[in-house]
């Protein structure tokens, strides 16, 4: 099969899954690999290859993606044993694109250090809209690193992304989406006050973000948790509250290289270890339990 074809696919949990199942019915040929096994043979079964090891991910394609729940888990696939630093001289020429959300430092240095060891190009690409997102293939993408390398992923990304942003050098994709992540991370701890406010006054829970929606305070997170909270639905995991605390904590440390005031979001940085200490339960939930600490 011609190489150009076929796609690698690093990482599948709550979000890679989808995505690389995506590849697949979109016609692509794609190899596989994920830490615990499992994940992988049910790709397998819908016509994955599976690889032994990253490493071998990036020999056999062109455009790898990755998709992993933090800047460890990218480092150990980059460089730990058989990670991709491993494939050597056989990586020139491809494209690695992260959508890990991971620090912009961490970002530049991965990426570097990959091509020095192995010629290829790397991409921070992290993504926003979730597991439906994922689903749908209607993810927002920001990317950083070389023009030349986003062009020779466009076609990994078309069946992924309803939109593909290119925001600069390397690291450039990973600070829009800590700027994201930001936003986002400060709007579901309101979200949770305003429906244990509501739920105390009275109001109809089910009604509010209907009767919010196309209004100044509406917002996708209002639209998609609101309904789960008003039910007190909060499985399967979406977005963990970990993930929004490990995001809040690396804009927390940017904000304080850059010397950059961020005290409002250095406020619900600190609530969010908060709930971590106080409230294990919620803190490796979904982001939907949010409003059980204000019941």
């Amino acid at each position: 099969m011609d190489i150009s074809r076929r796609f690698g696919f690093i990482g599948l949990g709550n979000m890679g899954l989808p995505m690389a199942t995506r590849l697949l019915a979109a016609g692509h040929a794609v190899t596989v690999w994920n830490r615990s096994a499992d994940k992988a043979e049910e790709l397998a079964r819908a016509g994955a290859a599976v690889a032994a090891e990253p490493a071998d991910v990036l020999r056999q394609a062109e455009v790898v993606g990755i998709c992993v729940k933090d800047g460890a888990a990218v480092e150990q696939i980059a460089f730990g044993p058989g990670g991709l630093a491993e494939a050597g001289a056989a990586g020139q020429g491809r494209v690695v694109v992260d959508f890990s959300t991971i620090s912009p430092g961490q970002a530049r240095d991965i990426g570097r250090r990959l091509r020095e060891l192995t010629g290829a190009g790397w991409l921070d690409a992290p993504v926003s809209g979730g597991v439906p997102g994922a689903e749908r293939g209607s993810l927002i993408c920001f990317a950083g690193g070389e023009a030349a390398d986003l062009e020779l992923a466009r076609p990994l990304l078309a069946p992924l992304a309803a939109r593909v942003t290119y925001m600069g050098p390397a690291g450039a994709g990973q600070t829009t989406k800590i700027c994201n992540q930001m936003i986002v991370a400060v709007n579901v701890l309101t979200i949770a006050e305003t429906y244990g406010l509501a739920r105390k006054a009275g109001v109809d829970l089910g009604q509010l973000a209907p009767a919010l929606a196309g209004g100044f305070a509406d917002s996708q997170p209002l639209q998609i948790f609101g309904p789960s909270m008003a039910a007190g639905r909060f499985e399967p995991i979406r977005t963990a509250v970990e993930l929004m605390a490990k995001d809040l904590g690396i804009s927390q440390d940017m904000a304080d290289e850059l010397e950059a005031g961020t005290p409002v979001s250095g406020f619900c940085s600190a609530l969010y270890q908060a709930i971590r200490a106080e409230h294990e339960d919620v803190f490796w939930g979904d982001v939907a339990g949010l409003v059980r600490l204000y019941r």
